[in-house]
């Protein structure tokens, strides 16, 4: 077969028209169950918050002080490692680790800010912040999204479309209804293969 051949083959497997996973009876039980523990947790953490702001002492000295900084690099350690090896190997994963990297990096430099304001270690804490954690962060929050798009752009081309991918807030879980949220020249041509692959009746 011709590469154009193969594209067209690929794209007429795509058009099949699969039932959406979320039509299985125990995946949306399973949806709804995480969603009212999700809302059950922004409740219960809203009331948290609130105990903490009316009950933490302003000053508190911490006898852990060496186990907690030193635990907090070994996870940042093994999530580089972690993230690296799914990279090296190509791996789905990597975008999972590249989130729980760059957060744990996001969280090292909000508490060894806060935690020294006010005393001689405070400019070195912003100065790590601004031009180590932060900046390693953003990379791996943006590589996990460009990882992302490239695989919706991939999804775009199989199905006869073209072009960088629309916003990921758009975008569709499973991309069922991918279509919807593409410009309108895009969307066009994309139902216009898709119909183009359907049988005659």
């Amino acid at each position: 077969m011709t590469h154009d051949e193969r594209r067209e083959l690929a794209r007429a497997l795509a058009a099949i028209d699969l039932p959406h996973p979320l039509l299985d009876p125990r995946l949306r039980r399973r949806r709804r169950l995480g969603l009212l523990i999700l809302a059950a947790c922004c409740i219960g953490l809203a009331g948290w918050i609130a105990i903490l702001l009316l009950t933490l002492p302003g000053h508190y000295t911490s006898t852990d002080w060496q186990t907690v900084w030193v635990g907090l690099d070994i996870a940042e350690l093994l999530a580089f490692a972690a993230t690296a090896w799914a990279a090296w190997h190509e791996r789905q994963v990597v975008i999972f680790l590249m989130i729980i990297t760059g957060t744990l990096l996001v969280c090292d430099a909000w508490f060894d800010v806060t935690l020294s304001y006010g005393s001689s270690d405070f400019t070195a804490s912003i100065l790590s912040a601004l031009l180590v954690e932060l900046p390693l962060a953003f990379l791996m929050f943006a590589g996990a999204r460009r990882l992302v798009r490239v695989t919706v752009e991939t999804l775009m081309e199989l199905r006869g479309s073209s072009g960088p991918a629309p916003p990921l807030w758009r975008i569709p879980l499973f991309a069922d209804g991918l279509g919807e949220c593409l410009p309108a020249r895009l969307r066009t041509r994309a139902d216009a293969v898709t119909a183009g692959n359907r049988p005659s009746s």
